[in-house]
């Protein structure tokens, strides 16, 4: 993972890809979600939720994977562009396995979109469709 895309503990939010198929444009990762968690500590005492915005985040960190394997993008980083049609739809605890797909919709030089699901246990818990863009070299130094 860590030899894919740049993200490190503790914002390194997927554990492992279960799935790839570039055929369909489709990629499937996993996060174990533990009680140590940082998120947790804050977030909510005596009632520990993972965070939407987190949820949100491991889908585009499987996506930037999903990226990241396909031929010309490497080492490039995208960056959001946009999130659209998000919602939550169930909360995500300690000992909940967090599955998080994406199906590409459009993959440019520059530009990406793909609809993405989080699920535990088959349950929704967050959708969206990301979108994401991926500067110009030397844009970001």
């Amino acid at each position: 993972m860590q030899d894919l895309i740049p993200h490190r503990w503790p914002f390194l939010l997927v554990d492992r890809i279960m799935e790839y198929d570039p055929e369909r444009g489709y990629i499937r990762g996993e996060k174990g979600v533990t009680a140590s968690e940082w998120f947790f500590q804050g977030h909510f005492p005596g009632l520990p939720v993972m965070p939407g915005v987190l949820q949100v985040e491991a889908l585009a960190q499987t996506m930037a994977v999903y990226v990241a394997r396909q031929p010309g993008f490497g080492d490039r980083i995208g960056l959001f562009a946009g999130i659209e049609g998000c919602r939550f739809k169930r909360i995500v605890q300690p000992g909940d396995r967090l599955s998080l797909e994406v199906t590409m919709e459009k993959l440019g030089r520059r530009f990406g979109k793909g609809r993405a699901l989080a699920t535990v246990d088959g349950e929704v818990a967050c959708e969206a469709l990301l979108s994401f863009v991926i500067p110009p070299e030397g844009a970001l130094a």
